[in-house]
Order: structure tokens, then sequence, then C-alpha cells
């Protein structure tokens, strides 16, 4: 993958870097690891927290100190972090080219042969995290994105089954609507939301080898990625989405997108597998949407050259900075132990990589989504990761922008081939 290095203010700060301070052994011998994650919500939050305090029994003198926050305020300050030199010891990382960038830039620590029992147990899964066969961090949690829906809510709709096709998705919506149910939320205040919507399009659009090409050649003139963004101007022009969407936070409160479906407001959301532990997080009962809650995956597009059962995905892996003690390689190992996963499946946290582990997602929407995974013929990583922070952050802006109806699908690929020759 041809990709560039990060800004010369980060290779400066890189340079310059010795670590964070809280990561040296202190006075009296301890050590602590500072860990960032975003399960800010129950039962995730306090699942990590037991995680962590399980961790230093086992460790006498080694101290994690664990911040928890929203998945937006996590990225902010990972980004602000590497950028003063003072990144977590513990962090997720998303793959692709943003961890590239990252390794280009000597932040984050070469797990191969440290981890090599580990990367031997998760298997075909880390690809997304190596660069140069070279294993950088190890996801805890591969999914896919599709659409969550309130089976109630459809149920009094009249929808009897799931729709398959664009056509009959936009069916579903006049249904929806005629019953007085707003029938999608979206997170479009946080952009990437709404561009899983173009991603999800150009996947059902474009060929896989056109895709693959794309993110080795930085090449958008293919006619199917303005394909994408018309089917996707279909499904604004429906008008679906809750009043407001355009400012509306993608996970953050009981009026965020997934808020809105956890607590019935909307009838669905396209959400990746994360959605039932983040609603379970929005809802006073801890339950989210309970026995109401299911799942299909985006509809086909009608002469779509893309592969109607391919689906778009990708995951969490967690790293270690260049910088960080070695207990952090440790703890990180932990964290993809059998016990650990199996509890973060039974917590309905997400999809675990660990096999020893999937036995333990109990939640059948889940359950079926690992189905899916597994089945699927090609998992497309998010475009904004594939693509790295230039390209990615370009189309999401772009996207967004026609969620506002003030960009074209041409626009869309315009910008974004623009982005792509200032990267080159």
């Amino acid at each position: 993958m041809a990709l560039a290095a990060l800004s010369a203010g980060v290779l400066l700060a890189t340079a310059a870097c010795g670590g964070d301070d809280s990561s040296d052994e202190s006075a009296d011998g301890s050590t602590t690891i500072t860990w960032w994650h975003n399960s800010n919500n129950e039962p995730g939050k306090g699942y990590y927290e037991k995680v962590a305090a399980d961790f230093e029994a086992e460790h006498p003198g080694v101290n994690i100190e664990i911040s928890a926050m929203a998945h937006e305020d996590m990225l902010t300050k990972l980004d602000a972090g590497f950028q003063s030199g003072d990144a977590p010891d513990v962090y997720m990382e998303r793959g692709g080219g943003e961890l590239a960038d990252h390794v280009e830039a000597g932040l984050t620590r070469d797990l191969t042969e440290d981890a090599a029992d580990e990367i031997a147990k998760i298997g075909g899964s880390v690809a997304g995290w190596q660069v140069d066969d070279r294993t950088y961090a190890l996801p805890f949690s591969v999914g896919v994105v599709g659409f969550w829906y309130n089976k109630s809510l459809f149920e009094q709709a009249g929808v009897t089954a799931p729709p398959t096709t664009l056509e009959e998705f936009l069916g579903v919506i006049d249904q929806l609507k005629a019953a007085g149910i707003d029938p999608i939320s979206v997170g479009a205040g946080d952009k990437w939301p709404a561009a899983h919507y173009w991603y999800y399009t150009a996947l059902r659009a474009c060929e896989q080898s056109v895709l693959q090409d794309a993110v080795q050649s930085l090449d958008f003139s293919d006619p199917c990625f303005v394909q994408a963004g018309e089917a996707v101007e279909q499904i604004i022009d429906a008008e679906p989405f809750n009043p407001g969407f355009l400012s509306t936070p993608a996970q953050t409160g009981p009026t965020s997108a997934s808020g809105l479906l956890a607590t019935g407001k909307v009838a669905m959301e396209l959400a990746g597998h994360w959605e039932p532990g983040v609603m379970q997080g929005l809802t006073e009962d801890g339950q989210g949407l309970g026995e109401n809650t299911a799942w299909f995956p985006f509809p086909a597009l009608p002469d779509g050259a893309g592969d109607p059962t391919a689906q778009l995905g990708g995951g969490d892996a967690w790293a270690v900075s260049e910088e960080a003690p070695d207990e952090a390689v440790e703890f990180v190992k932990y964290l993809l132990s059998d016990e650990v996963q199996t509890g973060f499946a039974e917590n309905d946290m997400g999809l675990p990589t660990n096999p020893a582990a999937t036995g333990g997602v109990s939640d059948p929407a889940l359950a079926e989504l690992l189905t899916v995974r597994d089945s699927s013929p090609f998992i497309q990583l998010y475009f904004d990761t594939a693509f790295g922070e230039s390209v990615g952050g370009a189309m999401n802006d772009e996207i967004a922008l026609m969620f506002a109806g003030e960009a074209t699908p041409q626009d869309v690929v315009e910008a974004v081939q623009k982005a792509a020759e200032e990267e080159q």
C-alpha cells in the first residue's frame, strides 16, 4: 500500500519523545500502564475495570490507569497524543492506512515475536493490522456493518421481512413513514456514520478487484464510484432520517443515533457489531432493544457489479506505543486470552477473534453476525481506515456534504481523487 508518512509535526514529536512519564518505573519500583478504550458505558466499562484489576493482582507492582471515553473523543485525544509525544501505552488501532502511518512514524511497537502465540491463535484476522508482514496490533473484535432494527416497529408498520434490494429497502422506508415511524437514525454529526452508506453502495456497485486496486493506486475513475453516490442520493431523497440528523452524534447519549434506536424512537440504524453493547449502555434497564433486536445486511443494488454477500467491516485491535514498558505487551496478550475474550463475548461487547470465545456470544443477532462474517467472500475494510487519514477524511467530509444536499455523487469522487493526488 502506497502510504505517506505523518505530518512533520508528528515526526518531530516522535523524535523528541521519551514516552509518557506515567509509563516509567516509579521510585517504589512499580510500573504504571496507561490504557485508553471506548467502552464508556456498562457493561463494558465495568468489565474492563475488572480485567485490569485481575491483571494487577497477577502482576504485583503493575498499576493500570484506565481512561474510558466516547469513541470520537478517544480518536481526537489519540491524534493529539501522537502529535505531542504523550500517547497512552495501550490503545485501540483500527488498522489499514492509519496503522501504516503510525508504524512509519515509529509510534507503534512491533508485536510479531512477543505475541507470536496470540497471533497464531487469532489467525487470518490479524491481516488488517500487519505492515510488511509484521504484526503491530492484536485485533480483539472484528465484525461487519449492517442494519440493526426494532422488530416490534417493523411489525407495527406491516413489514413482514427485511429488505434484500434497494427497491425493497425504499419500500420499507415508505411503510414505516406511513405508520408514523421515523425509519432511520444516522449520526451525521460525526460524519463517518453517514459515510458508511457510500462505503456500502460502493461495495455493492464495484467489483472487488476495482476496490482492491483503488487501495493500491488511489484511482477512483471507475464509474461505479459515481453509481455508488447515486444510490445514496436515492436513499437521502426518500427522507428517512431522524429530525436533526445532520448534527446528531453517533453514540453519545440517548439522543444519539444509537440512543434513538435503543429507546424506540426510530426503526433502524446502519451500524457495526458494537451496536447491541452500545444500546445497552443507553437505556435505563441496561437491555437496549432486548428481544426486539434484529439485523439484516445492506441491500443489493440494481446492476451492481459487487457481490451482494460481501460485507463492509473491520474491527479494533490493541496496540502498544513504542515507548511503553514491556508489561504493556503482557497486558495486551492478556486481553486476548481465552478468559478475557470469553467475558468480552458474554457481555455482548463485540465479536471476539479468539476462537475459544465464540461460544460466549449469547445475543442471537451477534451470533448471526459471526456466521455472516465467517461466510462472507470479501470484507471491505472501512474506507476511511483503508485509505488513511488524508484521503479517508476528504471522503467523509464530502459525503457529509452530500447528506446536507451540498454535494453531488460526482463531487464526492472528485474530492476523493483530489485528496489522493495530493497524497501521492
